[in-house]
């Protein structure tokens, strides 16, 4: 194919994707939803099992091969600008004396799904080779299985923490901290299944864990306080402050993807170590472009990710395993993030809204999903379950909040019924008759003769 008709492909797929990709956004808004959930959507239908199932020839023009490499660098550049915005939103100083709670919550919401997701992939491994996996599974796959269903979506969280107005809210605070606490622990699990598997090429893990720790506390004592003498500057230019601030970002992601992490680490603690402005508040015209260009680009990485859907390799074991799967993410999450807040101190309101939100595994699901399947951890049916899996708890998120809110004006109508008081408590105290309750002359009633 030649370079013209490279970027007129290009092009064309790229204009279906965004206007493809912001009106399922649109549509989820329309039905109550997080407008990523619609992307999302999107995303898989423009895929091969919707759009190359009923027009092959059209998806084949559109999606050429050959323009592989330019969506899935659209896609990166998106995830790490859309992460940068969300780590320089997060202020911990919300969290205050959450801190322990946080941290309890992202242990157990991760420890309870790993373990039931590694056990059941123990225990039901012919099972699992009905829906393409070996029937002998390697510890890699096991652990891989657990990861899958232990992960967090921080950015689609981040979302719909931001969309239902919980960002100022303890759930929300506490259920953001705990889901990057979760996937810092999850991607560390994970990079060591990628090992394990062969797909890693590089140091050592004990080397690139003590280069890590360095790096971040680089990142901490250096570039915190030089990038607020350099950007804070008034006579630097806001274009100029978003240009260096999002390279800040890349290079950030660059080393800790070189370190076997993921991009998602180095832009999410790029935007951590953006300092505030003096008074310690967020500047609206960085906030903005950031969410801007993240917003409409990050449709490319859902569209990368659908083309590795099949709808057409899932048989009757397969949507049996989506159930299953299904079930047990949502309750695991739910579960464990719930008892984990109540102990941490939340009362029983907040403690199921942050387990409600962090039963959502949208986009992070799909890049480790996406790491799998490259690694050979996945079949690729398996890894359509797994898709829909995200889905579904994305798409629960919303209802299942909405029912949380409901429980609580339920519970708080049953305490003020209770607080209220009774027919009996509102009559008036008995007391003795007095000299005003004789009767008058005027009042009394002659007797008939």
């Amino acid at each position: 194919m030649s370079p013209d008709a490279l970027i007129a492909h290009f092009v064309g797929a790229s204009a279906l994707i965004l206007v493809a990709a912001h009106a399922g956004g649109w549509l989820a808004r329309r039905v109550r939803q997080p407008y990523i959930v619609g992307q999302l959507t999107a995303g898989i239908a423009l895929g091969p099992s919707l759009l190359g199932a009923l027009a092959p020839a059209a998806y084949d023009a559109l999606f050429p091969a050959e323009i592989g490499p330019a969506l899935t660098g659209f896609a990166q550049f998106a995830l790490v600008v859309f992460l940068f915005a969300v780590g320089y939103e997060l202020d911990l100083k919300l969290l205050g004396d959450r801190a322990r709670t946080a941290v309890t919550v992202a242990l157990a919401s991760f420890a309870v799904p790993m373990a039931v997701g590694t056990g059941c992939a123990l225990l039901f491994q012919d099972w699992l080779h009905g829906v393409g996996m070996p029937r002998d599974l390697s510890p890699a796959m096991v652990v891989f299985l657990g990861v899958a269903l232990s992960i967090t979506a921080v950015p689609v969280l981040t979302a719909i923490v931001r969309e239902n107005g919980l960002a100022p809210t303890v759930p929300g605070v506490v259920a953001v901290s705990a889901a990057g606490l979760l996937d810092v622990i999850g991607w560390t699990v994970l990079a060591g299944a990628l090992m394990d598997s062969g797909a890693h090429e590089g140091p050592a893990w004990p080397w690139r864990a003590a280069i890590a720790v360095g790096f971040v506390l680089l990142m901490l004592l250096c570039a915190r306080p030089l990038l607020r003498r350099l950007l804070w500057n008034a006579r630097v230019e806001p274009s100029l402050r978003l240009a260096l601030l999002i390279g800040f970002a890349l290079g950030s992601a660059w080393v800790t993807h070189t370190l076997g992490l993921h991009v998602i680490f180095g832009a999410l603690l790029a935007g951590i170590v953006v300092p505030r402005e003096k008074d310690g508040t967020l500047d609206p015209e960085l906030v903005r472009p950031l969410h801007d260009v993240g917003s409409l680009l990050l449709p490319f990485f859902f569209v990368v990710s659908g083309r590795s859907v099949v709808l057409d390799g899932i048989d009757g074991t397969g949507w049996i395993t989506l159930v299953v799967v299904t079930v047990l993410a949502v309750v695991t999450k739910v579960g464990s993030g719930t008892v984990a807040a109540r102990l941490g101190g939340l009362d029983r309101d907040d403690a199921r809204t942050v387990g409600v939100l962090l039963s959502a595994r949208g986009l992070t699901e799909l890049i480790a999903l996406n790491a799998g399947l490259q690694a050979g951890l996945l079949s690729t049916p398996l890894y359509t379950v797994l898709v829909f899996m995200a889905l579904a708890t994305t798409l629960f998120t919303q209802p299942l909040l909405y029912l949380v809110a409901r429980l609580a004006e339920r519970d708080a109508r049953r305490a003020g019924h209770r607080a209220a008081p009774g027919p009996r408590d509102t009559a008036p105290p008995a007391r003795r008759p007095g000299p005003q309750d004789e009767p008058r002359p005027d009042d009394r009633v002659s007797e008939p003769g």
